[in-house]
C-alpha cells in the first residue's frame, strides 16, 4: 500500500514537471502524447485516468489548463516563474558580463532559458545578441562570489591572494603571493566589473578588490572589523561618487556642459541630477565626485565639452593634469 501511494506520487510529480517544461499556451500536449512522453520515463499512464490526475494537481494548486481540440483534450502549463522579457534581460546580462568566463557563460545561458519551458526557451536561445565582451579566465568565480557572499552574510572577515596579469597572461601575485585579509562590506557591479567592497584598517576607509583577480578566497572565522559595519551606510553614496571603483578626495564640482552632454552627465551621475540652464545650450551641474585617474580620464574623454567652474583647488589639479598629458 505504502509503495502504491509513494509510486503515484512520483507519478503526479513528473506528469506536471513534463507539462511545465514542454508546454505553454501556444504548444498543449494531447492525452495521447502525455502518455506517450510519460512512458518514454518508464512511468505507465493511462488515457482513461489522466483527466482525473489532472484535476488532482489543479486541486493541490498545480495549475494545469485544458482546452478541447477536436475530440479530445489538450493540456498546458502556462504560468512561469518568470517572463520571457525577464528571462531575455537575465540572459541578455550573463552575455555581457566579462567577469563569467566563456565556459561558464556556456552553461548558464541555457539552463536561464530552460525557465521558459523547451518551447521559448530555444526561441530564446536562438535569438542571442552580439556582445563585445572581453571574457576575464578566473574559472574559480563561481567559488570566490560564494566565499564572497558567505562571509558578507556571516560579517566575517575574507582571505585571498589578490593577482595582476603580464603580457603572457600569467599571474603576477601581490604582496610576494601573501594572503590579503579583508573585512567586507558589499558585492558591488560596477563599470561591467565585479568587486569586492570592504573596509581597510589601515587606512580607515573603503577599498575595494575585483573578483576576477582573487584566487582561493578563504571565510576566516573573525568578525569584520567595527569600521566596516560603521561605514555601511555609505556603500550607496560611495558608488555614486566613485569612477570605475577607484576612490579619491571626495569634492563637490560645478560642471558646465553643453545640451547634447546632458545625457552624459545622467549616466554618470544618475538621473537625480538637478541641472541648471544658463542659457539655450548651456547648462550646470553640481556634483559629488571622488577625485581619480579614472575622473580624469572620464573627463578628458569630452575634451572641452564639460568644465569645472568650481573649486578652484579641483580646476588647479585639472590644469596640472593637463600638463603631466603635454610633458
Amino acid at each position: 500500500m505504502a509503495d502504491t501511494i509513494y509510486s503515484n506520487k512520483i507519478k503526479l510529480l513528473k506528469l506536471y514537471e513534463i507539462l511545465k517544461q514542454e508546454t505553454d499556451e501556444s504548444n498543449p500536449m494531447t492525452t495521447e502524447e502525455i502518455c506517450q512522453r510519460m512512458k518514454k520515463e518508464g512511468i505507465p499512464c493511462d488515457r482513461r485516468t489522466l483527466s482525473k490526475e489532472i484535476a488532482l494537481l489543479n486541486d493541490h494548486g498545480f495549475e494545469v489548463l485544458s482546452e478541447r481540440c477536436g475530440h479530445t483534450n489538450t493540456y498546458y502549463v502556462c504560468d512561469r516563474s518568470f517572463s520571457i522579457p525577464e528571462l531575455k534581460i537575465l540572459m541578455d546580462a550573463v552575455q555581457g558580463a566579462n567577469f563569467i568566463t566563456e565556459s561558464k557563460a556556456k552553461e548558464l545561458i541555457p539552463r536561464i532559458a530552460s525557465l521558459g519551458g523547451s518551447h521559448k526557451g530555444e526561441l530564446l536561445k536562438r535569438n542571442q545578441p552580439c556582445f563585445n565582451t572581453h571574457r576575464h579566465s578566473n574559472e574559480q568565480i563561481y567559488y570566490i562570489i560564494d566565499a564572497c557572499e558567505s562571509a558578507l552574510q556571516q560579517k566575517l572577515r575574507l582571505s585571498f591572494y589578490y593577482f595582476d596579469l603580464d603580457e603572457n597572461l600569467n599571474r603576477v601575485y601581490r604582496k610576494n603571493k601573501r594572503r590579503y585579509e579583508v573585512s567586507p562590506m558589499a558585492l558591488i557591479f560596477n563599470d561591467n566589473n565585479y568587486y569586492l567592497m570592504c573596509y581597510s584598517d589601515k587606512y580607515d576607509g573603503i577599498t575595494n578588490y575585483r573578483l576576477d583577480r582573487m584566487e582561493k578566497a578563504e571565510v576566516v572565522d573573525q568578525p569584520v572589523a567595527e569600521g566596516a559595519i560603521i561605514h555601511a551606510a555609505d556603500i550607496p553614496d560611495f558608488t555614486r561618487k566613485a569612477f570605475n571603483m577607484y576612490g579619491g578626495t571626495e569634492v563637490s564640482a560645478v560642471l558646465q556642459f553643453p545640451k547634447n552632454r546632458i545625457g552624459v552627465i545622467y549616466d554618470q551621475f544618475g538621473e537625480q541630477t538637478k541641472m541648471i540652464r544658463q542659457d539655450n545650450n548651456t547648462y550646470i551641474a553640481t556634483v559629488q565626485i571622488q577625485e581619480s585617474p579614472t575622473f580624469w580620464g572620464w573627463l578628458f574623454t569630452f575634451g572641452k565639452d564639460i568644465r569645472i567652474l568650481s573649486p578652484e583647488t579641483l580646476i588647479h589639479a585639472r590644469e596640472e593634469q593637463i600638463k603631466k598629458l603635454s610633458s
